[in-house]
């Protein structure tokens, strides 16, 4: 039986993280859920807490002190899901951005169609974002286009934070090693990958803006992607 782990961070998501729990765990395929939470000061983690012991086990936290940056969270889950042998771990917010029912696609484009890594993609067939300013598209659509151009990766969506990595990139790529933490940890992380040989799969996807809470976005993390990319063309892969 497979193993499927979807990693959620989290800081000050009360309004949202219970319904994004409850809906995972309803999708057909016997999902789990692992939210890291960064402290967050609004009781989300009690939040959670409040809903494992009627998860049927399928429902984990790792609490953290203070923000500590998005990419640190996920490596944190990418070496919990490996020491506790998932075959499938999976990358998305706790905001609704990204559609839970897309899970089972990008599980489908590792599992059935031979991707190692799918990649749930806002630009591969034109521009399918919901409620963004228009300021916003822009620089996150000129963002991935400037990835692309300065690193040849074949990828449209290259900052997307919706993902599935079939075990075995995990396993490979040496994530002690991974430098960029913030936004930019969403590019180094397919960009390896990709230098390392494995399948990139884009899977097309509509993504809302959120409804409820604040968002996290700060402008440090272009500046950090903007110098990391740079890095990364210069990077060697063994």
């Amino acid at each position: 039986m497979e193993k499927k782990l979807v990693i959620i961070p989290t800081y000050n998501e009360k309004e949202n993280i219970e319904q994004i729990i409850r809906t995972v765990l309803a999708l057909n395929g016997g999902f789990e859920v692992l939210v890291i939470d960064d402290g967050s000061p609004d009781g989300t983690a009690d939040i959670v807490k409040s809903l494992i012991p009627d998860s049927g086990n399928r429902l984990h936290i790792l609490e953290r002190s203070g923000k500590q940056g998005l990419g640190t969270a996920y490596l944190l889950g990418f070496n919990w899901a490996l020491e506790h042998d998932y075959d499938y771990v999976f990358e998305m917010d706790a905001d609704f951005s990204h559609d839970p029912n897309d899970l089972l696609r990008l599980h489908k484009a590792c599992a059935e169609d031979g991707a190692d890594l799918a990649v749930g993609s806002r630009y591969c067939n034109g521009v399918s974002v919901v409620d963004w300013p228009i300021g916003r598209i822009i620089m996150s659509y000129f963002a991935s286009a400037y990835v692309r151009t300065v690193l040849g990766m074949k990828v449209y969506d290259t900052t997307a934070g919706f993902v599935c990595y079939s075990r075995k990139v995990l396993e490979t790529i040496k994530l002690d090693q991974v430098k960029m933490k913030g936004y930019g940890f969403q590019i180094e992380m397919k960009y390896t990958a990709w230098k390392l040989g494995f399948k990139v799969k884009e899977v097309p996807i509509i993504f809302t803006n959120r409804q409820k809470g604040t968002s996290k976005m700060s402008g440090g993390i272009f500046g950090e992607a903007f110098w990391g990319v740079i890095a990364l063309r210069f990077r060697k892969f063994y």
